[in-house]
């Protein structure tokens, strides 16, 4: 197996074990985790999505985040709020994430293994040993969904949801 065909699995599984468990949140997208809050569905899902993008095009290709406007939403360090009416609705966050990863897909599709050695264009300060390469951020990419679907799975359990695995 080719690195990039592991990476394309771990980034295709991740992206659908985490969005099914959004998309059955559509009828309760608000709900936080814990009653203390937390990182309720709305917030995960444009935080992937903006996230997503921000690897493949700022630091990866060293472009304008397509979704820079959500910086402030959804960005790292943003804080969900109660305030529905300031989201957008979670079905179109899981629309714009899809369409990221379409584009997410067919950048790692024109790399061969050997371009994933090379640097990242705009790894951030610091955190070069998670984001200084290619590779590396394709990594982050695969397994960032998987980091907040824990919270997701917390949400549905507080939105009265059964588990789904014993």
């Amino acid at each position: 197996m080719k690195a990039i065909d592991l990476i394309r699995f771990q980034i295709e599984m991740s992206y659908n074990m985490t969005a099914g468990l959004l998309a059955d949140m559509l009828d309760a997208p608000m709900t936080f985790p814990t009653p203390n809050g937390g990182n309720h569905p709305i917030w995960v899902a444009g935080h992937l999505a903006y996230s997503e993008a921000n690897l493949v095009y700022h630091i990866i290709g060293n472009e304008t985040n397509p979704l820079i406007d959500w910086k402030s939403l959804f960005g790292g360090g943003s804080q969900p709020t109660d305030d529905a009416e300031s989201y957008p609705p979670l079905g179109d966050l899981l629309a714009k994430w899809e369409e990221v990863r379409a584009h997410t897909l067919q950048v790692l599709d024109s790399l061969s293994d050997a371009d994933l050695d090379k640097p990242s264009a705009n790894p951030p300060e610091g955190r070069e040993d998670f984001f200084g390469t290619v590779g590396k951020v394709f990594s982050m990419i695969g397994s960032h969904p998987l980091m907040h679907r824990g919270q997701v799975s917390d949400s549905r359990r507080a939105a009265g949801r059964e588990k789904l695995m014993a």
